[in-house]
């Protein structure tokens, strides 16, 4: 396990080699570090902007180069439009997270960027989920919940009865103003909202046990879509519970 100060010790160190680049003409802090929120599991976010004459694929391969003097065990690209982000795993179970952005798209879409050096471009700011693709999401995966416990999918209807809560969680999210993706603002719901949440759990693969689970959550779902759009709950609820009912 890292400890803290390694995970500052190698992220001052990415940060001045990053200074000293002339490819990279400004980075800054994503996630936690950006807020000063950082514990002692966070992880590194660094974000470098490439300059439009460097070739972008050397500088990338350049910097993982880097990276394997830190005992890195393997990485993960994830890349968005013509931007990349390198997820690196080190020995030491710290995740380093480099991201490589046109100079154009180099900018804060959201509240968890801190710039370190260089301009930044203004962005247009990341939205969150709509409520009614939300509710979609949750209805499409009570469909196939209900196929899946029929079938005896066991696994599948698990997973898609979690998928259903998912949804419904993060339309909680949303009515209390917190992040609603992966489950970002899920533990800093009120107590109360997250205990109603509790019976949707499903405590085995058991057919009954998932049934009984699917009608937990699609309860736990149409009440938060009711909260959000009391007309499209009132269309889809007669339907989900039918869905429930017969599964």
């Amino acid at each position: 396990m890292f400890t803290p100060e390694q995970r500052e010790q190698l992220r001052d160190s990415l940060i001045s080699a990053a200074r000293q680049d002339p490819r990279i003409v400004a980075a800054a802090l994503t996630g936690s570090a950006a807020l000063g929120r950082e514990d002692a599991w966070s992880d590194i976010d660094l974000a470098l902007s490439v300059a439009p004459d460097a070739d972008h694929e050397q500088v990338v391969a350049d910097w993982t180069d880097r990276m394997a003097g830190h005992d890195v065990l393997t990485y993960l690209d994830m890349p968005l439009g013509d931007t990349l982000f390198r997820v690196f795993l080190l020995r030491n179970t710290l995740q380093v997270d480099l991201s490589f952005w046109p100079v154009a798209r180099f900018g804060a879409t959201g509240p968890k960027f801190r710039l370190l050096f260089g301009a930044a471009a203004e962005q247009e700011q990341v939205r969150p989920p709509a409520a009614e693709w939300l509710i979609g999401m949750g209805w499409l995966h009570a469909l196939h919940a209900r196929s899946s416990i029929a079938r005896g999918r066991v696994w599948q209807a698990g997973f898609m009865i979690n998928g259903m809560r998912e949804q419904a969680l993060a339309l909680a999210c949303l009515r209390y103003g917190l992040p609603a993706v992966q489950a970002r603002g899920t533990d800093d719901l009120p107590a109360e909202v997250t205990a109603s949440f509790s019976g949707t759990l499903a405590r085995s693969l058991d057919a009954a046990e998932l049934r009984r689970a699917f009608a937990a959550t699609t309860e736990a779902l149409l009440a938060e879509a009711a909260l959000a759009d009391a007309e499209l709950a009132g269309r889809i609820g007669a339907t989900l519970r039918e869905l429930a009912a017969v599964s």
